[in-house]
């Protein structure tokens, strides 16, 4: 074979090789910004006070817009009084 085209077969394997390792890094990172995701809403309702089944009615009633502050506030002042008397 030619010495251009053993470069360019060369050029080639290392582009394939940084490729898979580039790969590599992106799963890794959505992996890794997933569970900062869900460790930064875990937070969030837990500052609300708000239970597993007050979260999810909660987002049940607010359909696909974001919830309005208030409402979290609301429920979670009313709802955490019904859940403490209950247990």
């Amino acid at each position: 074979m030619s010495t251009k085209l053993d470069k360019l077969g060369a050029e080639l394997k290392r582009a394939r090789e940084k490729a898979k390792a580039w790969a590599k890094r992106a799963e890794l990172l959505e992996q890794k910004y997933k569970e900062q995701e869900d460790t930064e809403l875990c937070a969030i309702s837990r500052s609300y006070r708000l239970t597993p089944e007050m979260l999810a009615k909660l987002l049940r009633e607010t359909g696909n817009g974001l919830p309005d502050p208030s409402l979290a506030e609301k429920y979670s002042q009313e709802e955490l009084t019904a859940y403490e008397e209950e247990n």
